[in-house]
């Protein structure tokens, strides 16, 4: 029996926010691409800001790419792998 209700996802109408087009860019042949003055300001980008860019591939092509500011990455990375950090030293200790 096929399931007419939309999947939860990031591009879902519940969180369709999280996956907004805010701009199309074009990579010249430097390799290089400017982000739009709008779309700069709009999240508070400023010259010498460093940005984590990480993808995300299926059967050997880019699914999507995204950018995180490089100053809060380090946080986002901790708050996701201190939890399961926690859980394997509390299940190896519990083993022992």
């Amino acid at each position: 029996m096929a399931d007419n209700k939309q999947k939860q996802g990031c591009c879902t109408p519940s969180t369709a926010e999280c996956c907004k087009v805010e701009s199309v860019v074009t990579i010249d042949d430097r390799g290089q691409m400017i982000l739009p003055k709008d779309l700069r300001e709009k999240v508070g980008l400023v010259a010498g800001d460093k940005l984590v860019i990480a993808t995300s591939m299926k059967d050997g092509k880019l699914g999507f790419l995204m950018m995180f500011r490089a100053d809060d990455f380090g946080d986002m990375v901790r708050g996701f792998v201190g939890p399961v950090m926690r859980a394997v030293w509390m299940d190896a200790k519990e083993e022992k």
